[in-house]
């Protein structure tokens, strides 16, 4: 296998596949049994990942995304070592760390501080060693006093926090992490992303698995899309993040009757939006070049910032630009005790003569999950041969 490492290459991956038994009745499992006695395939089988191709140089941050039950968690446990391929070639080169369950190698009836020691000489620490980072582990922990008291009382966010303090006093050639941007309030998020970035400018390799777009793209300079156990899309995080978010558009925008549903049950929700300060079941029609604001209330179930994303879409339903508040790090305003309202504007609009929809989208402050939409139809008017759905600023030079 080490042959395939060529250069700086530190993750080579040739058509790697995994499948797991089905087994449901005991004569399934018998068969199962038999099978794996004689080093055969498996009667039946799921196959969890198949023809996997990727390659990861020294210094590269890949970010691996797609719906939950895609494979993206059973790749990097086979990149890490901890689950083996059915099929196919791996090449590792380096010292990997890998967070994919933090916390999870904790004995419950230690403290805190006794775990660290346990968990670092897992690591390969020695006790001068991991004394000498207790304060800085310790430090990015934050969770003071409790740190002397044994982990079966802490919260799963101070297990977490824990969790990746321990992991953070090692600087590994490649760093995976599954999901760890999903847990921990806004201040532990930040620290966790100020680390990684501080790793990768100093040369660190990174494997992040995460659901929020935002992180993928602040992060990661390529991108692997996993649909259905295979390789949907792969290369430059920004072009493979789009993709995906217009095909999660497509699959998950809520249906017309689901707001309702999302008001009344309590969920992120958009109580109104308006478009140049008509309401959006009215629409708009404005000429090219003509301003365009788009207003909005949101509910908050839990009085936490939500995000909003506002997009254009052609009539055919293809995505054509979608920008969430999160990106931009803009805050909605708090209007009350559960409501928060925004203002989108585009002082030029530059689509070409057609007609349009836009589509705002109520979201978790977090910005992983999509909860409701409104939509309004848009009338852009004018005179113009140009093709495609927007003008580009240009000019024709003399060569």
């Amino acid at each position: 296998m080490s042959a395939m490492i060529d250069g700086q290459v530190l993750i080579a991956l040739r058509d790697v596949g995994k499948a797991y038994p089905i087994a449901n009745t005991p004569a399934s499992r018998f068969k199962t049994l038999a099978a794996l006695l004689m080093r055969r395939g498996f009667p039946e089988s799921f196959h969890a990942l198949s023809g996997i191709n990727l390659e990861v140089r020294r210094g590269e941050s890949l970010g691996l995304i797609g719906a939950n039950g895609a494979g993206k968690s059973t790749l990097l446990k086979i990149i890490a070592g901890v689950v083996r391929p059915s099929s196919g070639q791996i090449g590792i080169h380096g010292r990997i760390s890998a967070l994919l369950e933090l916390g999870a190698g904790f004995h419950p009836d230690y403290t805190g501080r006794q775990n660290v020691f346990l968990a670092t000489a897992l690591m390969g620490l020695s006790e001068s060693e991991t004394i000498g980072r207790l304060d800085d582990i310790l430090a990015f922990a934050d969770i003071g006093e409790h740190i002397d008291q044994p982990i079966k009382h802490y919260s799963s966010g101070m297990v977490v926090r824990l969790g990746f303090a321990v992991a953070t006093s090692v600087r590994p050639d490649i760093l995976i992490t599954d999901e760890v941007l999903a847990v921990g309030d806004e201040s532990f998020q930040r620290k966790c992303i100020a680390w990684m970035e501080n790793y990768l400018s100093e040369g660190g390799t990174l494997l992040l698995c995460a659901h929020s777009m935002f992180h993928i793209q602040k992060l990661c300079q390529k991108a692997a899309w996993i649909h259905d156990g295979k390789m949907q899309g792969y290369g430059d995080a920004h072009r493979v993040t789009r993709d995906y978010l217009a095909w999660h558009d497509l699959r998950n925008a809520p249906k017309a009757q689901d707001h309702a549903q999302a008001v009344k049950g309590g969920t992120y929700a958009l109580l109104s939006m308006s478009v140049n300060a008509r309401p959006s079941r009215e629409g708009a029609t404005l000429s090219m070049g003509d301003c365009l604001r788009v207003a909005g209330r949101v509910f908050s179930p839990d009085g936490r910032t939500p995000t909003v994303i506002v997009g254009f879409v052609r009539k055919d339903g293809m995505p054509i630009y979608g920008v969430s508040s999160e990106m931009d790090g803009y805050r909605l305003f708090p209007v009350g005790d559960s409501e928060f309202q925004f203002e989108f504007e585009l002082p030029e609009i530059t689509l070409l003569p057609g007609e349009y929809t836009i589509k705002g989208h109520a979201l978790d402050p977090e910005g992983y999950r999509l909860f409701d939409e409104l939509s309004a139809d848009l009338t852009v008017t004018g005179e113009s041969r140009e093709l495609g759905v927007c003008r580009l600023p240009h000019r024709w030079n003399i060569v």
